[in-house]
């Protein structure tokens, strides 16, 4: 096979895979010889190479065939570069590498030494755990998701700082969706695309942080696809964040959509009120060495699990005002000091819930009508919302049982009673129950 023949077989190849693919794989190949069945060209990188031969080899031997060419294989050789000018851009992607990975630098705060791991979030740890420990893992990709400030970047953070400490020859990447997407638009820009996909596309685990902002983004979506694809071709670990499951992110493509959740996907649900207290009680020890002469007057921690429940990064934030306060003013922090210096973040949790307004939210959630759900229709699909309805007007409003039956049609409260006890055994052992009602609970306290 002569020149002439490979550029003939390039131009159709242009046809065959677009323009976007012919320029970024095609167009780079150098033909060097055939021999013996096995097609050899000289390609800029062992990158560019291997990911020919696993999506392009095919359709090329299919080409060379219909010109008479008999190829069996593909094979590549790294042209090799003549002179320092040449030799140059070869280190781009490397200080490329090192740019990213200063732009994206953990916080040594958030290890598993100070990750407090209650039921709501023990499966997301153990997995997270898992995938630390190096090596291969049954799930691929781990996908954690859940709202703000129940712990999925801490959990990350916290799995690079271990991949970095006991296996320092693994190349692990972590960065933001943010940085992802703006990486991208300044290499398209800069022309430096072959740079990008080689720097994402050849690390060992790439970690990404709030997913859900490619919602949206074509292209930078479709980059993703491809960058998450080749990794877990070849058995490349990949950590994704979000904070909701795959299926509920809005914009995002379904065929990325599906690839994220068809490994494991882990929901931090929201804290409990044992967990809140346990993060308190470790935040508490951290902050004695920062301020050794502070006291904590019993029942205050447990007086801030309790009514600050719907984010740990406004708890945290909230002790750490306390001590800092307190160690101003040379206070015990106390209950007294409490209400003194918390007195806006109370108030936004004492924000009142109403019997219509759950009732509502749940006629909302289950897609029935308003009228279905305080009326006399038995029927499973409005008894058990209104069931749900009856416990979140138990749980989260001061109403008593009567005062609460009255709004539900004028029912008696052993009916309240009984539908509050069937929703609490269900919560136990039925997960969609227990979903739907934290995903309500936590709509009604935003």
């Amino acid at each position: 096979m002569t020149q002439a023949d490979w550029t003939v077989v390039k131009d159709e190849l242009r046809q065959v895979f677009g323009e976007n693919n012919y320029a970024n794989w095609i167009a780079p190949l150098t033909y060097r010889s055939l021999d013996a069945g096995v097609l050899t060209c000289s390609v800029p990188s062992n990158f560019i190479g291997n990911y020919v031969s696993q999506n392009f080899a095919d359709r090329i031997v299919a080409q060379l065939a219909r010109h008479g060419h008999e190829v069996d294989r593909l094979s590549f050789e790294v042209r090799r570069s003549d002179g320092p000018r040449q030799a140059a851009p070869a280190a781009a992607p490397a200080q490329a590498r090192s740019s990213l990975v200063e732009s994206a630098k953990l916080d040594t705060r958030f290890t598993f030494d100070t990750f407090v791991v209650g039921k709501p979030n023990a499966l997301a740890h153990a997995a997270a755990r898992r995938v630390a420990e190096g090596g291969p893992v049954a799930f691929n990709p781990l996908f954690l998701y859940g709202g703000v400030g129940l712990g999925k970047t801490h959990l990350m953070h916290a799995i690079a700082h271990e991949l970095r400490t006991n296996m320092p020859h693994l190349d692990v990447l972590y960065l933001s969706a943010d940085q992802f997407m703006y990486r991208f638009v300044t290499a398209l820009r800069e022309r430096k695309i072959m740079d990008f996909k080689q720097l994402f596309r050849s690390v060992d685990v790439l970690m990404v942080d709030d997913v859900q902002f490619l919602a949206g983004k074509d292209s930078t979506q479709e980059e993703f696809f491809h960058t998450f694809n080749a990794l877990v071709d070849q058995s490349k670990q990949v950590i994704i964040s979000a904070d909701r499951a795959p299926s509920d992110i809005k914009d995002l493509e379904g065929r990325i959509s599906s690839r994220l959740a068809s490994g494991l996907v882990v929901d931090l649900h929201p804290t409990d009120y044992e967990l809140r207290l346990g993060i308190l009680q470790s935040k508490v020890e951290q902050y004695r060495e920062q301020y050794p002469g502070l006291t904590v007057a019993p029942g205050v921690l447990e007086y801030l699990a309790h009514r600050i429940s719907t984010n740990v990064r406004v708890l945290e934030g909230a002790l750490t005002r306390l001590f800092a306060f307190a160690s101003l003013v040379g206070k015990t922090i106390d209950h007294e000091l409490v209400q003194d210096c918390l007195a806006d973040i109370l108030r936004t949790s004492d924000r009142k819930i109403t019997v219509e307004e759950i009732q509502r939210k749940v006629a909302e959630h289950y897609n029935i009508r308003l009228s279905d759900l305080v009326g006399p229709r038995r029927m499973r699909s409005f008894a058990r919302p209104r069931q749900v309805a009856m416990w979140l007007a138990k749980t989260l409003t001061s109403r008593s049982l009567p005062e609460i039956g009255k709004r539900f049609g004028g029912r008696d409260h052993t009916t309240i009673m009984h539908g509050v006890r069937k929703i609490e055994e269900l919560r136990q052992t039925d997960s969609c129950i227990a979903d739907d009602l934290e995903l309500l609970r936590r709509a009604l306290e935003e």
